[in-house]
């Protein structure tokens, strides 16, 4: 049988197996034009936002996307702004080589609250690619489910990449896909080209579209960075801990020796400090649980998956491997965050001691404050 791709995640369809990506049936095939026929993984994730695991694992989706530092092309990084560390790849440079044009997308701006400007953020990114020592052309806030300054990223395309191909790179749910459907439908009216999910892993191999006689744009696999929460959890938990709307940020006056849970999937020690406020920006639907420090343990370990969620009763294993991650912080406003959940803003730390218990996969860490 002629090779046939899945126009919605890029791998080849197959009719052998129905447990392995890119399974479709033959009579399916037989009735379906080739150049509108998606897999069955991908005719469940559009029709009924249903996930099905993958036999693709990090090593390869890297061994994809390193084959761009092979190509003459205007590469565009997406990252997810509300959550930089857990969708920023540090390897960017070795993947595309270092002589690449690059357009760096900060997409998902919907998700900061409204009183957020614009132009803080910008110069916030800034000095962070330059910490990473990171060379652009340009940087687009973007919301692409929003379609918010995508006229901006249209021009800026056609302004730097002379007439070469485009390839879109980014972690895992950074919103790729969204935003090529978005390009895709402003320039031919076409919507939901490419299958999209808030499932991370979305796209199996690289997507192809044209773009005129002589170039394409090509949508890439999401790169796994397994230090992010999203990758621990099931589908039930990521529909509540992933933010889909715009956050509302929450604000707690603490005492020291007093604790916050976020769900059942982190908690934050007060150890020691002045009375003051520390602000939660995490998905609006996530419980956030207070607690007296010496009684916090006892807490988790009776309501963990219960009144503690998420994650649920069926999917606590990494969680009841926690381990602590202290700070201590003295100068300016900072942030503490947690990879692929959010971050609590220390807001005046007037020489505070704080202490972060996650599961050891996810990256914790401290930041300037974004807000």
């Amino acid at each position: 049988m002629k090779k046939i791709i899945c126009v919605g995640c890029g791998i080849e369809i197959q009719t052998n197996d129905s447990n392995l990506e890119g399974y479709l049936p033959k009579e399916v095939i037989e009735k379906t034009a080739s150049n509108r026929l998606i897999c069955k993984r991908c005719f469940r994730l559009k029709n009924y936002n249903k996930i099905s695991d993958v036999n693709i694992g990090a090593e390869d989706f890297s061994k994809i996307i390193k084959e761009l530092s092979k190509k003459d092309a205007l590469i565009v990084k997406v990252i997810d702004i509300f959550d930089l560390s857990g969708s920023f790849i540090d390897e960017i440079l070795e993947i595309i080589g270092n002589k690449k044009d690059l357009i760096l997308v900060a997409n998902k701006m919907d998700l900061l609250p409204k009183s957020v400007k614009e132009n803080k953020v910008k110069q916030w990114l800034y000095k962070e690619m330059k910490k990473k020592n990171i060379k652009f052309k340009d940087i687009i806030l973007l919301s692409a489910i929003k379609g918010h300054n995508l006229e901006e990223l249209i021009e800026k395309l056609e302004k730097y990449r002379k007439k070469r191909d485009i390839y879109i790179v980014g972690a895992t749910n950074v919103g790729k896909s969204t935003l090529i459907n978005k390009l895709i439908e402003n320039t031919s009216g076409e919507k939901n080209v490419i299958t999209t999910s808030h499932f991370p892993g979305t796209t199996l191999d690289i997507i192809k579209i044209p773009l005129d006689s002589k170039s394409s744009i090509y949508d890439t696999p999401g790169i796994i960075l397994d230090y992010n929460m999203a990758h621990y959890l099931d589908e039930k938990s990521l529909k509540i801990a992933i933010p889909k709307k715009e956050i509302k940020p929450k604000v707690y006056q603490l005492n020291s020796n007093q604790s916050l849970f976020l769900g059942g999937m982190c908690r934050m020690d007060f150890v020691k400090g002045e009375r003051q406020s520390f602000t939660i920006y995490i998905s609006n639907m996530v419980d956030i649980h207070r607690s007296k420090m010496k009684k916090a343990d006892i807490i988790y370990k009776k309501h963990l998956g219960k009144l503690l969620n998420p994650p649920f009763e069926e999917n606590l294993s990494i969680f009841k491997k926690n381990v602590a991650t202290n700070f201590n912080i003295s100068e300016q406003k900072k942030d503490i965050v947690i990879s692929g959940l959010g971050w609590i803003t220390i807001n005046s730390p007037k020489g505070c001691e704080i202490k972060i218990l996650a599961p050891k996969e996810i990256k914790v860490f401290e930041r300037d404050s974004i807000i």
